[in-house]
């Protein structure tokens, strides 16, 4: 079954990010190893501005275990792209990070991606519970689907 695009008003919280000169491939659209970058960029950024992570000196970081992408529409050198990011599924020690990839003036996304973060003690590699404080925070951004 063909997947749709998600609409903007499905998330209550963007970031925008810009493309770079190397984005575009040889075909004149932004290669589809980029959307990945871009999600997780914009999750990330979204997570330290929360102060959810400290990737330099935190004791706990968030690894991806699943990822996934479907394409609508490209995207190309030089746009600014507003990147919806919404939380829809919270476990133990996961969370599933949604993001939807729109032009600036448009109401549906041109890709919608989403990645399952399983936190981890930095040293040894073992699920840690989320805190009741970064489950809150995650709340901020949580959309029942």
């Amino acid at each position: 079954m063909k997947k749709k695009p998600s609409n903007r008003s499905e998330y209550n919280f963007f970031s925008k990010i810009s493309t770079r000169w190397n984005d575009n491939d040889i075909y004149g659209h932004m290669n589809n190893i980029v959307y990945y970058a871009l999600f997780d960029t914009a999750v990330n950024k979204w997570l330290i501005q929360n102060n959810l992570i400290d990737i330099k000196h935190g004791k706990n970081i968030g690894l991806i275990v699943q990822s996934g992408c479907n394409y609508f529409s490209s995207f190309q050198y030089p746009e600014e792209i507003d990147a919806g990011i919404r939380v829809t599924k919270i476990g133990t020690s996961s969370v599933r990070y949604e993001v939807g990839l729109f032009h600036e003036k448009d109401e549906i996304s041109s890709a919608d991606g989403f990645f399952v973060h399983v936190y981890v003690n930095r040293e040894t590699n073992t699920p840690i519970p989320l805190n009741y404080d970064f489950k809150k925070t995650l709340d901020t951004i949580f959309v029942e689907l």
